[in-house]
């Protein structure tokens, strides 16, 4: 999200990817302002990477964020540029102990990554520290946002990643077990929001979650706001897998970011999964 200010009463803002799950709820918030002329750059819809081969996706990535900042820096008239970037950037550190609290201090080890070829959390990764790289050698104002797995309504037409995973833990007879880190798709964007236009944002990184739940208790949390759903979770069988690190959304609730309750989160997103027609 890039923004450039100007003396009138209108802020226009650049959205890329606005398309998106994120994306086009952070338009649908800027336009319900009322003082934002958004503009956005979408994907071609029809393309969809399904995995990560590896490492040639990699600098692409990088090199993609370092153009959009190159061509923010240059416009002259963009104030602050606020990425999405992911709590994968923050939590894949083998040195980070057992039970702890991650915060915004703590970033993904990139050789692990690479040993273990979690290749979208190594991009994550690249790209945030390419970015505020980029950022102090310019002196560029750039805010990162560092979210979870979001859950919630869709707006768009096509269904997202994180939304397939939800799918899957409701509809197939086997889901993994563990402690995940969730934030409704709708707080997220007002904290993009919140972060371009919070003076003490400036320059910062922010983690962005809301709760941190087992997968059984996020379908136990369903069930019981949605009792009338056909779906069968007493054959269902949890394997134990290891659990995300827990993180921590201080520094942004200091700035003034709310989150909702998790039942709403659920109600919602399952309502909007029964609209689009794919919950069956």
């Amino acid at each position: 999200m890039h923004m450039g200010g100007g003396a009138g009463k209108t802020t226009t803002v650049c959205v890329t990817g606005a398309g998106g799950f994120v994306a086009s709820w952070l338009v649908r918030l800027l336009l319900s302002r009322g003082h934002y002329v958004v503009h956005g750059t979408v994907r071609d819809p029809t393309v969809c990477v399904s995995s990560w081969p590896g490492t040639e996706v990699l600098a692409p990535a990088v090199t993609g964020t370092q153009n959009v900042l190159r061509a923010c820096h240059e416009a002259m008239s963009v104030r602050r540029v606020v990425v999405v970037s992911s709590v994968a950037a923050v939590i894949m550190n083998p040195e980070v102990p057992d039970g702890a609290v991650v915060d915004e201090d703590c970033w993904s080890d990139v050789d692990y990554c690479r040993t273990t070829e979690m290749w979208y959390c190594l991009s994550k990764t690249l790209v945030e520290r390419a970015a505020l790289a980029y950022a102090a050698k310019v002196g560029m104002d750039v805010v990162t946002v560092c979210p979870p797995l979001v859950l919630g309504p869709l707006l768009q037409s096509t269904v997202n990643t994180s939304s397939l995973r939800l799918l899957n833990y409701l509809k197939c007879d086997t889901a993994e077990e563990k402690t995940r880190n969730v934030v409704d798709v709708r707080d997220v964007a007002d904290a993009l929001v919140l972060a371009y236009e919070t003076p003490e944002a400036s320059g910062r990184r922010f983690i962005c979650s809301a709760y941190a739940m087992k997968v059984s208790e996020t379908l136990a949390v369903i069930r019981s706001v949605r009792p009338d759903l056909k779906l069968d979770y007493t054959t269902k069988k949890f394997v134990q897998v290891e659990d995300e690190k827990v993180v921590s959304s201080k520094r942004l609730q200091a700035l003034g970011w709310k989150f909702r309750k998790m039942e709403e989160t659920l109600r919602d997103t399952v309502g909007s999964y029964e609209a689009a027609g794919i919950l069956n």
